[in-house]
């Protein structure tokens, strides 16, 4: 394993990272109120009297937000805890009613877990999970609508979040990536949170400090509410570089919050950071500790779906894949699903090179995803029959493959429209071949007199002949019996 460190004029230091992801809970109704959580809703449309804190309002929990969080903690490998409790954390904002936020603090109802990952070198890595605590969210401040005033959001106001606290394992930019994309392809396959990180339905508090290796722990600071994973691995090369720089000129970290700016590349100062005490946690006296049944909680293990290990190391085994391409593959579920049915009854290696390769270029190039692309599973799998059968030929292949993505027709449908069926006629590969080798007596001259590599242009000159629709193989054989 690579190890990353910052140098500065004092020699290598060593980067400490732990992450705080919050990841929007999939379901229809929020945490305690059965107000609807679609994105995109006009604004302050979402909202029940529960979410807007009008007195005499109780809290109801959401039964469906409970069992996603335990799913999302055995997706994790983490301990559930079947007795957990909802506190009151208070702070103040414009756009947190109540002036507290119903969170979970020291009995959270996920424990320690743990996710592995893979880097670049083709290592892997666990990194901890501490806990994962339910809590709802706060509403949106919007800056942009007026000169002078600040307006209020609330439709996400009581949305069920799951806060995933990692250990501080995170040792670079690259790991703190690699985590936070197999965390979310877990919980996407998981279906407990839709990680879309640029809809605000995942983001994370990045906690960086850094030390001198075999050192305690130094003070960290929090980088909050970053919104993409490019952004969080800037962001820790960003603040740890800073932290460096402090120390080495004899300053001295001081704990705060920050915030990211993507623009410049740096970090800058938010807020002092706050301990626990300070939100004054307490009970929150209007919700019952929260008691689940053994039962129930065996029966969400029973129903999890294949998870991304699981899926990698079947891939590997049942089609042959390589870790790369296998780990390439099950990154996201769609993914998977795709090239399953395109590997079915086929040459599994084929089948990985063509989705990992054409398709997923012609997925960036047109900006589709695999839910909208022209090319569905079926159709490409059917395009690499017409390979194995000899209709069409690789070259051609990749040409009706274009053909499929422009007008997403099924390839037997452009290979008839076009004619594009593979010459398998010896007497037609015959004449061409004899054609081409008249018409270059000169190259054949000096092939028959030990200038093999001349070969290659002959197939090329008898394939262009024939537009590229002559079978290679009896091309090859043609001209070796000629040539002979």
């Amino acid at each position: 394993m690579t190890i990353y460190a910052i140098e500065g004029s004092t020699g290598p230091w060593e980067v400490v990272v732990g992450l705080e992801v919050h990841a929007q809970v999939i379901s229809n109704a929020k945490l305690f109120s059965g107000s609807a959580t679609t994105f995109g809703a006009e604004p302050n449309t979402q909202v029940s009297f529960v979410d807007a804190a009008f007195p005499g309002m109780l809290p109801v929990i959401n039964r469906e937000a409970v069992a996603q969080a335990v799913r999302t903690g055995l997706g994790l490998n983490a301990v559930i805890h079947k007795v957990s409790r909802f506190d009151r954390k208070n702070y103040f904002y414009a756009d947190l009613p109540q002036g507290y936020q119903i969170s979970q603090f020291e009995h959270p109802i996920v424990g320690t877990g743990v996710i592995e990952v893979e880097l670049s070198d083709g290592s892997t890595k666990s990194i901890g999970v501490t806990r994962l605590h339910l809590e709802q969210d706060a509403g949106k401040s919007l800056h942009d609508q007026h000169p002078t005033k600040t307006f209020i959001d609330l439709n996400r106001s009581g949305v069920a979040l799951m806060e995933i606290v990692s250990e501080p394992d995170i040792r670079s930019p690259e790991e703190a990536g690699a985590y936070l994309r197999k965390l979310r392809s877990i919980l996407r396959y998981l279906g407990t949170c839709d990680g879309n990180m640029e809809e605000g339905s995942m983001r994370a508090d990045v906690n960086v400090s850094v030390r001198k290796h075999g050192e305690p722990y130094r003070t960290r600071c929090e980088v909050k509410n970053v919104n993409s994973i490019r952004f969080v691995m800037q962001a820790v090369e960003a603040e740890a570089a800073r932290q460096v720089e402090v120390w080495e000129s004899g300053g001295t970290v001081v704990q705060e919050t920050r915030l990211f700016d993507s623009n410049r590349g740096i970090t800058r100062p938010m807020r002092s950071k706050e301990d626990a005490h300070d939100y004054r946690y307490f009970p929150d006296p209007d919700l019952l500790p929260l008691v689940l049944d053994e039962d129930w909680i065996a029966g969400l293990k029973a129903a999890l779906p294949e998870l991304p290990d699981a899926k990698q190391a079947r891939f590997r085994a049942e089609y042959g894949l390589t870790p790369y391409d296998a780990g390439v593959l099950v990154a996201e579920k769609a993914t998977a699903a795709f090239f399953e049915t395109v590997a079915r009854g086929r040459d599994a290696k084929i089948a990985a090179n063509w989705v990992t390769g054409d398709f997923f270029a012609a997925l960036n190039r047109t900006g589709a995803t695999i839910e909208t692309s022209p090319v569905s599973a079926d159709n490409l799998g059917a395009l690499l029959d017409l390979m194995a059968d000899k209709t069409i030929n690789g070259r051609i292949a990749k040409d009706v493959f274009e053909a499929m993505v422009e007008t997403g027709k099924t390839p037997a449908e452009i290979v008839e429209e076009r004619g594009l069926r593979q010459v398998t006629d010896t007497s037609a590969i015959d004449a061409a071949a004899a054609a081409i080798l008249a018409a270059n007596p000169d190259k054949v001259a000096d092939y028959r007199s030990g200038k093999d590599k001349l070969f290659g242009f002959f197939v090329g000159q008898t394939m262009k002949a024939m537009a590229g629709k002559g079978n290679p193989a009896l091309i090859n054989e043609t001209l070796k019996r000629l040539l002979g």
